[in-house]
């Protein structure tokens, strides 16, 4: 087989033409929707008003799922398990909420009270410094650039104003999906739980015979990254969370409980939510006084330091290798892409996307050493 024979059959051979006409007609059917788009409007609709109470249910589903499956092991029927379950996690959420509730209130109503305080206290602070500092000389052109876009804010609120009633039914609207999907979640997660193995049994029917053990793998390889990495993103959130308490009851830093809470439900989001976290825990702290921005940051840079070192290593494990870098770079276009979801769903997305194309790579080096590998050296293949 020469060379050129053997090239045409490896980009598929006779099969190229008809997987050319496909990818036509996507194409085709791609132009046709975007001068059609308003047919689908309703079919829209109806994705973004599933979309949120199946996404945490998915998410509930990982954490959840675990539980049940041990439950199980001890021999409690997998229904009663979830009952169960749910009524003690309901239960114990209760208690936590009716105990914890009071002070919770007060410190979040106090922080809401002074909090303006402080930002207005750092801004004097800082206004001092910088007349006293080499910056003084251009104090007087920023103060003046600053003023100049304050006048300006009138016009810009009064078309704010005139946009009043779109935003108020955007407002309306969204209330209304939150609490829909507050409502509708607990009976989707109910359902995963119940019936998951058979919906993927399903799904894995939709496939043709031929293709059912690779979609099986995937499958199997997508529920492991996305399990893994929710699982111990939300345990090292918490663990972050309760360490930040501590430290922050060590130094003696107002609204330590707070402070806690915020940084546990920001560092769900990595890299990017420990950094925000912070950001009102430091403004607090350098209000305070110099010292106490110093004993601040030696609490932080240890809750660091435990958890890069102890806590992530041991919990997340060795399941996902993902670099720093790919982290900020998959977080910082998914937040561009679809706002605050897209940071939070944006590392499972890629999660999914990297299995899908270690699958694909696979495939493709399988063909490659078929059709190349003993003329010109074949690719290793993955355990």
């Amino acid at each position: 087989m020469n060379t050129s024979n053997r090239f045409f059959q490896f980009i598929g051979g006779k099969n190229i033409f008809y997987i050319l006409t496909f990818f036509i007609l996507v194409g085709i059917t791609i132009f046709i929707y975007t001068k059609i788009s308003f047919v689908f409007y309703p079919l829209q609709v109806i994705i973004t008003t599933i979309a949120p109470p199946v996404i945490l249910a998915f998410i509930a589903y990982y954490l959840l799922n675990p539980i049940v499956n041990l439950l199980e092991r001890f021999r409690i029927h997998r229904l009663w398990g979830i009952i169960l379950l749910i009524l003690g996690i309901s239960g114990g959420l209760t208690g936590v909420i009716l105990i914890s509730a009071p002070a919770i209130e007060s410190q979040v109503n106090d922080l809401i009270k002074t909090f303006p305080h402080y930002v207005q206290q750092l801004g004097h602070e800082m206004t001092n410094w910088i007349q006293h500092s080499f910056l003084a000389p251009y104090y007087d052109d920023g103060y003046n650039w600053v003023m100049d876009r304050l006048s300006e804010l009138p016009e810009l609120i009064g078309s704010s104003i005139s946009d009043g009633y779109q935003g108020i039914q955007n407002i309306a609207s969204t209330i209304t999906s939150t609490v829909v999907s507050i409502i509708t979640f607990p009976f989707v997660l109910f359902f995963l739980l119940k019936d998951g193995e058979k919906f993927r049994k399903i799904t894995i029917k939709v496939f043709p015979p031929r293709f059912r053990d690779d979609i099986k793998e995937v499958l199997a390889k997508m529920d492991t990254q996305v399990g893994s990495y929710i699982q111990g993103q939300i345990i090292v959130a918490t663990v972050i969370g309760i360490l930040l308490f501590i430290g922050y009851l060590i130094i003696g830093l107002d609204y330590a409980f707070t402070l806690a809470i915020v940084a546990a439900v920001t560092s769900v989001v990595p890299y990017i939510g420990p950094t925000i976290a912070i950001i009102p825990a430091a403004i607090i702290a350098i209000v305070n006084s110099p010292f106490m921005l110093l004993k601040l940051a030696i609490v932080w840079i240890a809750v660091q330091f435990l958890e890069g070192n102890f806590v992530s290593p041991n919990i997340m494990g060795k399941t996902m290798h993902i670099h720093p870098l790919t982290i900020i770079l998959v977080l910082l276009i998914a937040g561009n892409l679809f706002g605050v979801i897209g940071v939070i769903l944006g590392i499972p997305g890629y999660a999914i996307v990297r299995v899908l194309g270690d699958y694909l790579f696979q495939k493709f080096k399988q063909r490659y050493n078929k059709y190349f590998g003993e003329e010109s050296g074949a690719y290793e293949m993955d355990e």
